[in-house]
């Protein structure tokens, strides 16, 4: 009796692929990676996007590891890997990029509101027609919310203290054009 070799082959070939296993230490790895990732604060704050394609990955890893397609889900489980560790890094990246633009807005803003508050006591020797409780209840509030922008950054709080800083410029700038607007309806 002689035994093709083609046959022999194709049934060694079916006990393989059939005997084939789920990548399991890998999906277990990106499993981690990405819940890591989505517990870092940084990375959830300042690299949304990145964490994203961490949890598409992981998503598609499992489908493919349902469908026994185990190539597949462990080429998912290497991007889902790679994904997280990068929303990681770039979280860090991230909070000192916010870290030093805030601080560098905030060391500006005294200035700026105390050259604003300039404008409006100019404004009010020029006797322009403007509603000067409103302006001085500003300055106030621009103060306040530098004073809690500068607290927001003290506590490492970057992205918040950011916030409030263009909050105060945007209202400096509000202030300014008002008063440019008066002026303005003043010459004419």
């Amino acid at each position: 009796m002689k035994i093709n070799l083609f046959y022999i082959f194709i049934v060694v070939s079916i006990l393989i692929i059939g005997c084939e296993k789920p990548p399991i230490a890998e999906m277990e790895n990106a499993r981690e990676a990405v819940f890591r990732a989505e517990n870092d604060a940084n990375a959830v704050e300042y690299a949304g996007g990145t964490l994203a394609r961490a949890r598409d990955s992981l998503r598609r890893m499992q489908a493919e590891a349902d469908s026994k397609r185990y190539d597949a889900a462990r080429a998912h489980a290497a991007d889902a890997i790679a994904a997280a560790e990068r929303a990681i890094a770039d979280g860090r990246a991230g909070l000192q990029r916010a870290g030093s633009e805030s601080d560098s807005l905030i060391s500006t803003l005294k200035t700026e509101i105390e050259e604003t508050s300039i404008n409006i006591n100019g404004a009010r020797y020029s006797q322009l027609d403007l509603d000067y409780d409103s302006l001085d209840k500003a300055i106030v509030d621009a103060y306040d919310t530098a004073d809690q922008a500068e607290v927001d950054q003290a506590m490492g709080r970057y992205q918040q203290a950011l916030d409030r800083a263009r909050v105060v410029r945007s209202e400096l700038t509000d202030i300014n054009q008002t008063i440019a607007s008066a002026v303005t309806v003043r010459k004419k």
